[in-house]
């Protein structure tokens, strides 16, 4: 039996959401603090601090000794550097993300990826981990639209793939996606798998909760037994 989707397209975050990727983004934090005599930070630190943007990442991570812009900039085009030479080491999809992705392709939802990570090194990931052509469209940082939550990358999505906002969903595990989704305004769903921890998604009043991607399924893919 065919059910009929509730959502049209369907817009990922990128880490925290569909891949693992805190790992990889540690070693390359730890590198670039190294090369200027800064202690390394932990995997739950460096978890706590993505999902802004490289250039938040660089500000949460750098003491206040190090709050010169100017330092501030060497730092993060370190970081970029480590990073970019290492996009895909550990990363690993989120258990039941490629199960999710093919069985939204077989129903005929469009899916993209809007993410605050630089857009060149979100697009490597994604061809790394072998799913880059999933997706419609893959829009980060520096792809000339403002950082989630401004809704202007996922509005021209909608655009491109005319799309109504009644019928788009966004999944992410930051506060920036619920935020983002809130501004469309569509419903959004808080991915409780990532980084943040629940009660904070929680606070924001997103549409859907799924502790785990196989609740995710089930609100993008009702009735479908491939969910």
């Amino acid at each position: 039996m065919i059910h009929e989707l509730p959502f049209d397209l369907v817009i990922f975050d990128l880490d925290g959401t569909l891949v693992d990727s805190v790992t990889d983004i540690a070693r390359a934090l730890n590198s670039a603090l190294a090369g200027v005599n800064l202690r390394p930070l932990s995997l739950e630190t460096v978890s706590r601090f993505v999902g802004d943007g490289a250039a938040r990442l660089i500000e949460r991570a750098s003491p206040a000794s190090l709050a010169d812009p100017e330092q501030q900039a060497a730092l993060l085009a370190r970081f970029v550097a480590a990073y970019a030479a290492n996009v895909c080491v550990e990363s690993r999809l989120y258990p039941g993300v490629a199960d999710l992705l093919g069985a939204l392709a077989n129903a005929g939802a469009i899916t993209a990826v809007l993410t605050n990570k630089p857009g060149n090194l979100a697009r490597d990931l994604l061809r790394a981990l072998g799913i880059a052509d999933r997706f419609t469209a893959v829009i980060g940082d520096l792809d000339g639209f403002p950082r989630k939550p401004d809704p202007a990358a996922a509005i021209e999505v909608m655009r491109r793939t005319g799309t109504k906002a009644s019928r788009t969903a966004v999944v992410g595990d930051g506060l920036p996606d619920v935020r983002m989704a809130r501004a469309i305004p569509c419903p959004a769903i808080a991915a409780g798998w990532g980084y943040t921890p629940m009660p904070h998604l929680q606070a924001e009043h997103p549409a859907f909760l799924a502790p785990f991607v196989q609740d995710a399924a089930r609100i993008l893919l009702p009735g479908n037994p491939a969910a």
